[in-house]
């Protein structure tokens, strides 16, 4: 039985350690992104050519000091656009930004992807280190799912996150097409005379990043002789580490994409947004995902389309990772409790998520409330596994399945 349908080796996983990529619809693909541009040295000031001196018999007209010139703002090479819903500010542009000798950094998020969420700790360090001196972080909320256009789960989610710095929604994905940015996280920096400085996608690097920051707050002037940068390094994976399965989608969206096919039984490549009954096998290829009972295959997620009294019906797979983070929506928004099993038994304490509570009858159980994404198994050690959920609910939907191999979740 194979188990490298869908692993990824861990040095590829890092480097493109990010959410959705160019599968995101109804996005279209955007023009490659330009080339880094370092930040820019100071340019030579040409020697100006002599002024002839006028004729004994004209009096020289007065010409304005440059005191008395005004100085035009600089145009940023890349602007927000179409952005709504501001939390923590008023709206900004970076032109107006960048005119009072602001440093901007974008910060391209979702608030269900497990790879931004690793990053915000970094985030709001550097908002709280470097506010005060010349940096203004601007999160940009480009939804991958449509119950995170909503602001009341966005705004719910930023106080939950404790994101101090501004927010704003992008709904129509115009400030993404505007960066030409390709998948979440994104970061852009961009100096005071408007340029772009230092781009990064993905997770990690972050002392290079903080390192164009400091570089670019220094050249517009600001004095960081007292402010000390961080020591955090980017996080280690697993010792014993030597793959990790491929994010997993429910929906039938990524599964009928070229690059998708998540689900794991024929069954499920029928007409969209049918019900059907489901018969586990046993089969198991890693990077897929199987079902029991009845199942209801909808745009952006696996439902489970009956009520039943003995959590017959489930979803399961096989994984290689030490984290298993799960996106879960209550389809009616009425709360409900989803069992979790690990190779048929339920989590112990040490391998249970901070979402997983345990009931009077021992099992491990994550309640799910909202739409967000639940972290379910924390392993003491990366290995390989088989993870099932279930649920007698008909609310329970799926959206997505990631993972995670470092030896400690950031």
């Amino acid at each position: 039985m194979t188990r490298t349908v869908g692993a990824v080796c861990l040095g590829l996983a890092f480097a493109l350690s990010s959410c959705g990529g160019a599968e995101v619809e109804p996005t279209p693909t955007p023009p490659a992104t330009p080339t880094l541009v370092a930040t820019p040295a100071a340019a030579t000031t040409p020697t100006p050519a002599a002024t002839p001196a006028p004729a004994a018999t004209q009096s020289p007209t007065p010409t304005a000091t440059p005191a008395d010139t005004p100085v035009p703002a600089p145009t940023p090479e890349r602007e927000l656009a179409g952005l709504s819903n501001w939390l923590n500010s008023e709206p900004l542009t970076i032109a107006d930004l960048v005119a009072r000798n602001r440093v901007v950094l974008v910060d391209f998020w979702t608030y269900t992807c497990v790879n931004c969420i690793r990053t915000l700790p970094r985030l709001r360090q550097w908002h709280e280190r470097y506010a005060a001196h010349g940096l203004t972080i601007v999160g940009v909320h480009t939804p991958e799912f449509d119950f995170e256009h909503d602001p009341d789960n966005v705004a719910e989610a930023v106080e939950r996150l404790g994101i101090a710095y501004p927010v704003a929604q992008d709904n129509d994905y115009l400030t993404w097409q505007a960066f030409y940015n390709c998948c979440w996280p994104g970061k852009y920096l961009i100096g005071v005379d408007g340029t772009l400085v230092y781009r990064h996608v993905g997770e990690g690097a972050y002392q290079s990043t903080e390192s164009a920051i400091r570089e670019a707050l220094e050249a517009a002037g600001y004095d960081l002789s007292g402010v000390p940068p961080g020591a955090d390094a980017d996080p280690h994976f697993d010792p014993v580490a030597t793959a990790q399965t491929r994010e997993l989608y429910g929906g039938y969206a990524r599964n009928y994409a070229p690059f998708g096919v998540y689900a794991g039984q024929e069954a499920y490549y029928g007409p969209p947004d049918e019900v059907r009954d489901y018969v586990d096998t046993g089969e198991r290829l890693d990077g897929m995902w199987y079902l029991q009972g009845l199942w209801r295959n909808e745009r952006e997620a696996i439902v489970h389309a009956r009520t039943t009294e003995d959590l017959s019906d489930y979803f399961a797979f096989t994984f290689l990772a030490r984290t298993v983070h799960i996106v879960l929506r209550p389809r009616q928004g009425e709360p409900f409790d989803m069992v979790v099993e690990l190779d048929g038994q339920p989590l112990r304490p040490d391998e249970a998520g901070p979402d997983v509570t345990f009931d009077e009858d021992g099992r491990s159980v994550v309640r799910v409330e909202e739409p967000r994404m639940y972290r379910v198994v924390d392993l003491p050690q990366w290995g390989e596994h088989e993870l099932r959920v279930r649920s007698d609910s008909d609310d329970l939907a799926i959206f997505a399945v990631t993972f995670g191999s470092y030896a400690e979740e950031p």
